[in-house]
């Protein structure tokens, strides 16, 4: 089996040592080299060459090296080329943990205190058990399932909305248009995890927020497209969000000047919540190879009708 690796060098020459060994029966070749380029079955990347199917004529399969695949566009890959995200437990670990960290540093009020810390204030403020204090986790796939178990161990009263039913063990499940309204009046803490498709781009803006009870707080590490950013400013003046967390933006990087970077109740990260991790990225990698190679359907295929 020929493949194309097209993403961050060093980890390409990890996962080509790893298949050496693992798996020689799989040529790995990193781009710019395409090997018999006629040859190549597969192509791992971020963002995969202008005119793929001229420069790789057999492909059938595109992997994303990241948890989504919003990166590509779509309307220049032809109709059956199958698309694959990343799933991976080392990505989904590193969710959980920046998940966790954010409600929590939101529920202890921690963005109020840093800032207190700055204006050399000793203030104690009151401090809500977590049973009492409602998440509400947009988003209910991998990462957000992954994340809501841990939250709920923790003892968080805990909610998600997704487009379509879900059923989750001591998690209060909202669905759909209809039910987006009930859901945000719900959410203290508000956590998006959503893909970006049409229906997402600029979904979290200030009618949305509007809808959260007033003083909610917001973890953004879906996109950067959903995000309003004067929005989110208009809302963080008004005192109808207290805080936010903020791991994606549009750009990436964020101009210098920008508010998000002094901004008093923002904590900004850049693009770090979860990451692949080369170990269990390039078994998971495998372990789909030989899915494909035993005819058995791929984790992680995208559905183009519903964008990821």
């Amino acid at each position: 089996m020929h493949i194309v690796y097209k993403s961050e060098p060093e980890r390409g020459r990890m996962w080509q040592r790893w298949l050496a060994e693992h798996a020689p029966d799989i040529q790995l070749h990193l781009w710019p080299e395409k090997g018999e380029a006629e040859q190549v079955e597969m192509l791992i990347a971020w963002q995969p060459p202008e005119n793929i199917m001229a420069t790789f004529p057999r492909l059938k399969v595109l992997f994303s090296v990241g948890a989504g695949a919003d990166q590509f566009d779509f309307s220049a890959l032809p109709a059956d080329l199958s698309v694959v995200r990343m799933i991976e437990p080392g990505l989904t670990q590193g969710m959980v943990e920046y998940i966790t960290f954010s409600v929590i540093g939101l529920h202890r009020d921690m963005p109020r205190y840093f800032q207190q810390q700055r204006e050399q204030q000793w203030l104690a403020h009151p401090v809500k058990p977590a049973a009492q204090r409602r998440v509400g986790v947009m988003g209910l796939g991998e990462l957000g399932l992954a994340s809501l178990k841990q939250l709920v161990a923790m003892g968080f009263d805990c909610a998600g909305w997704s487009r379509t039913p879900r059923d989750i063990e001591n998690v209060r499940c909202w669905h759909g248009d209809d039910q987006l309204v009930e859901f945000l009046a719900h959410s203290e803490i508000l956590v998006c995890l959503l893909p970006l498709t049409a229906a997402t781009k600029g979904l979290l803006n200030g009618e949305l927020f509007r809808q959260l009870p007033y003083g909610a707080a917001l973890v953004q590490a879906g996109r950067g497209p959903q995000l309003n950013q004067n929005d989110l400013l208009a809302a963080l003046a008004s005192g109808q969000l207290s805080a936010a967390v903020i791991d994606v933006t549009d750009p990436e990087p964020l101009p210098a000047g920008h508010p998000f970077w002094n901004h008093p109740a923002i904590w900004l990260t850049p693009h770090v919540a979860s990451q692949t991790q080369n170990g269990s990225a390039i078994a998971a990698l495998l372990d789909n190879l030989r899915r494909y190679q035993r005819g058995e359907p791929m984790l992680g295929i995208i559905d183009r009708s519903r964008g990821y």
